[in-house]
């Protein structure tokens, strides 16, 4: 049986996704997350964290730990790639979804999502680079990281960043941790932050805010 949705909040929905389409947010600030590929050790603290948080079943995961892995010995190289949403400047994902469930917020550039207007139809998912929507076969509906909006807004950081044991995984503003300037645990002497890694789409496609310290077998 559909789901009912209220013909208000909807038709409000709509109204602000045409609005961001059209004239995407330019946020106060843009927060974004920084991870560490080489130093991470993979214990997955911060998915479970994660899924702990949501409440998540079986399947989907907001935070994804990525093993790579590669060469042939002696040369042989292993590291790890660590992603959730990355609340991308331009996102895809906004102007796919057909109820207006996902928005971009103005003061943090969180791209947020009302899964309650969320109607199953998956097209976020599929616009989406990175994986970032998730499919809940509980609840069928699609849902997805929105930084612990909830933790921003108590002045404190996500789950996740805050289960990571080894401190290689933080956020702050994406020029910032971009530059190399934010005073972070994730980043150290010497090294700079890059926006892309092996394997990962394009940024410039939807120009997301997350910056890596690249494994030298990692670096594009």
């Amino acid at each position: 049986m559909a789901k009912k949705l209220d013909k208000a909040e909807v038709k409000k929905a709509l109204e602000r996704k045409v609005a961001q389409t059209t004239r995407p947010v330019q946020p106060k600030a843009q927060l974004g997350f920084i991870h560490h590929n080489v130093d991470c050790i993979g214990c997955r603290a911060c998915e479970i964290a994660c899924k702990d948080k949501n409440d998540l079943p079986a399947g989907p995961r907001f935070r994804r730990v990525m093993y790579v892995e590669g060469g042939s010995f002696p040369d042989v190289y292993a590291y790890k790639v660590n992603m959730s949403c990355n609340h991308c400047a331009e996102p895809a994902c906004l102007p796919a979804c057909p109820s207006g469930a996902i928005w971009k917020r103005a003061d943090n550039g969180v791209v947020d999502i009302d899964s309650t207007l969320c109607i199953g139809c998956r097209r976020c998912e599929a616009a989406c680079p990175y994986g970032a929507p998730q499919w809940d076969p509980k609840e069928q509906i699609v849902k997805k990281c929105n930084m612990c909006i909830d933790e921003l807004q108590a002045g404190r950081k996500p789950y996740c960043v805050m289960a990571c044991m080894m401190r290689v995984l933080d956020i702050g503003p994406i020029e910032a941790l971009a530059a190399g300037t934010w005073k972070t645990t994730a980043l150290g002497p010497g090294e700079m932050p890059v926006r892309q890694v092996k394997n990962m789409a394009n940024p410039e496609l939807t120009r997301p805010s997350i910056v890596f310290i690249p494994h030298s077998k990692g670096k594009v």
